[in-house]
């Protein structure tokens, strides 16, 4: 718990003059609560006098010149009420405490809200952008709904619970401390005696912790199956309705819904319970209490005292019962945070360089020299030699699987190889920051990913800040301009997810002038072209060979179509480079590549 609370302290640093205004007056807050158990007193004494009954206020002689002075002035007053002469100006007492107390509350309450809403966001801020530090690797191990689970859920935990613990943690802990001090003061034996019932009230407190953290734990594991059911079924909604699959995915959801809420009721139990027992041992020692009062006539003092004495007690319980509140969302949260103090953990593998070299990939040629990489215990290339000559077209061709995808994630550095280098113009790009690479590496990938935004801000990605008319002369480019005109508002029509508004051909050719856009020296073309039909794939390939002059590309094809004017095709086979040459002397080999042609061609 220790540790936690640290985590907490440091998220909330960053606002410490904010938290100390709040601090401040939550401890001045607390401090009223006395002030208005004495007011309840001296109005009660003034408008119910009876024989004996003081109704002067004292103070100990330790008090501040300025309390008893004030003190003093409040007694001429009392004795004046007593006499008729002002009996309202003492009952406005009660209000005005109130008031104070309630001044003093609300901006409490507010500064301490303010910080953790900041301090939170912060986190999730952090946290977001942390992600997309660590390695593509652990994309493909951790599911999407985990992530969003943690991002979201866990987070907004943590908010609550900082949100709560921040104004109780401070006022609550005053007013108690305040409240037992004064009936110390006031009468140290009977206070001493309702005391006994306090031990009792911690052992609630301690029995249902251990459920506390158990259920939450147990909460964010369902939550984050949840999420990844909806994920998945939202992602998947073609297939699910294609094979008639919304009863299964429908009873996957109510399943861990269920559940969800069977851990989330254990918690409610655990949580609730103490407060309830907490109370009910309060109103035990306050029948005993009225019980010695009743049988000592004269011990405790006139109705005003004893009505000051009973509602201290009462007010002591409250916090105490907020406390208790605190402890299980302090629970709840520390179960939620570990997860998001996991992921802020995890250090990516891929390290960048403490002195990273300059990059310059214009006119470069691209080595991969004795490269071998295995996904986990998988081999996926081994012992690969390939030179791809500057402003030349190298296309790589063979079965899925062969290891031809792997080979542009090395040179994008998702990746390092396990042995070998990968250089740009002799430099190795792990010598190189991976910005500064991937700003010099244009990709247009068999999967096409776009943003639900508009068709102009979806090309514009390829270089933040172009110009209107850069981005049509993209879009022309890529044979794109044609459809986007024919929408009702042209480049600010918005695509929806993934582009679903577009056919599959135009959302390749938006993903293909956003690489024309970024004008990098080198390209990476994974299936460019295989979602457009014949006379699409016609105009945007020129377009794609007038885009290609004077820059290194590296084709991925299943195609062997686009590829035949490639200067050199690499045939890959088991992660391993099988065949190499133009595509007539390939063809004149006989051999692996001539194989895939016939296959193609129906020869």
């Amino acid at each position: 718990m220790l540790v936690f609370l640290s985590r907490l302290l440091q998220l909330i640093q960053p606002y410490r003059f904010r938290l100390l205004a709040g601090v401040s007056l939550g401890v001045l807050a607390g401090m009223v609560e006395p002030l208005l158990m004495v007011s309840a007193k001296v109005v009660v004494d003034a408008l119910f006098p009876t024989v004996g009954s003081a109704t002067a206020l004292h103070l100990p002689a330790w008090a501040p010149d300025l309390l008893r002075d004030w003190a003093t002035q409040l007694n001429g007053h009392l004795a004046n009420a007593r006499s008729g002469e002002s009996t309202k100006w003492v009952v406005a007492l009660i209000p005005a405490v109130m008031f104070v107390r309630g001044l003093l509350g609300y901006f409490n309450n507010y500064f301490l809200q303010w910080v953790s809403i900041r301090a939170v966001t912060d986190l999730r801020v952090k946290l977001f952008t942390h992600l997309f530090t660590l390695p593509l690797s652990f994309f493909h191990k951790t599911s999407t709904g985990e992530l969003m689970s943690r991002v979201v859920h866990d987070v907004v935990a943590l908010q609550g619970t900082l949100s709560s613990t921040t104004v109780t943690i401070i006022k609550d802990p005053v007013t108690l401390i305040s409240l037992l001090a004064f009936l110390l003061w006031q009468n140290p034996q009977v206070t001493l005696v309702l005391l006994l019932t306090v031990p009792i009230c911690v052992i609630p407190i301690a029995t249902f912790s251990r459920r506390v953290r158990r259920s939450s734990a147990a909460i964010n594991d369902e939550f984050v199956e949840i999420a990844k059911v909806m994920q998945e079924s939202f992602s998947g909604a073609r297939i699910v309705k294609a094979y008639n699959l919304e009863p299964h995915v429908a009873g996957q959801f109510a399943s861990s819904s269920r559940r969800f809420v069977s851990h989330y009721m254990r918690l409610i139990r655990s949580t609730e319970t103490p407060g309830p027992l907490i109370e009910f041992m309060g109103s035990v020692g306050v029948a005993g209490f009225l019980l010695y009062a009743a049988g000592r006539t004269g011990a405790v003092g006139s109705p005003g005292e004893m009505l000051m004495i009973v509602g201290s007690i009462f007010s002591m319980y409250r916090p105490i019962k907020s406390l208790t509140r605190l402890h299980s969302n302090l629970e709840q949260a520390r179960a939620a945070s570990e997860r998001v103090f996991q992921l802020l953990e995890i250090r990516s593998d891929l390290v960048e360089p403490a002195q990273p070299r300059p990059l310059v990939a214009a006119g470069a040629a691209v080595e991969f020299d004795r490269i071998s990489f295995a996904y986990g215990d998988r081999p996926t290339v081994s012992d690969v030699n390939l030179t791809v000559p500057a402003g030349r077209l190298v296309a790589l061709v063979g079965a899925s699987g062969s290891g031809k995808t792997t080979l542009t994630n090395l040179l994008l550095r998702f990746y390092d190889p396990q042995q070998g280098a990968v250089r740009i113009g002799g430099t190795d790009i792990r010598d190189v920051h991976s910005r500064d690479l991937r700003n010099q590496i244009a990709v247009v990938t068999q999967e096409t990913i776009l943003f639900n935004d508009t068709m102009r801000n979806n090309i514009a990605l390829g270089r933040p800040g172009a110009t209107e008319a850069e981005i049509v002369a993209a879009a022309r480019h890529a044979h794109a301009h044609e459809f986007i005109v024919e929408k009702p508002q042209g480049y600010d029509t918005m695509i929806g997810e993934k582009g679903v508004a577009l056919s599959g051909g135009q959302r390749q050719r938006l993903a293909i002038a956003r690489a024309i856009l970024k004008d990098a020296p080198i390209l990476v073309l994974d299936e460019a072209t295989s979602a457009l039909d014949t006379e699409s794939e016609r105009a945007v390939q020129a377009a794609l060979e007038d885009l290609m002059v004077g820059r290194t590309t590296i084709c991925i094809a299943h195609r062997l179509s686009t590829i035949q004017k490639a200067d050199l095709i690499v045939v890959m086979e088991q992660g391993r480079i099988v065949e190499t040459g133009t595509h007539a002397e390939l063809l004149a080999h006989g051999r692996v590549y001539r194989k895939l042609h016939d296959l193609q061609f129906n020869v």
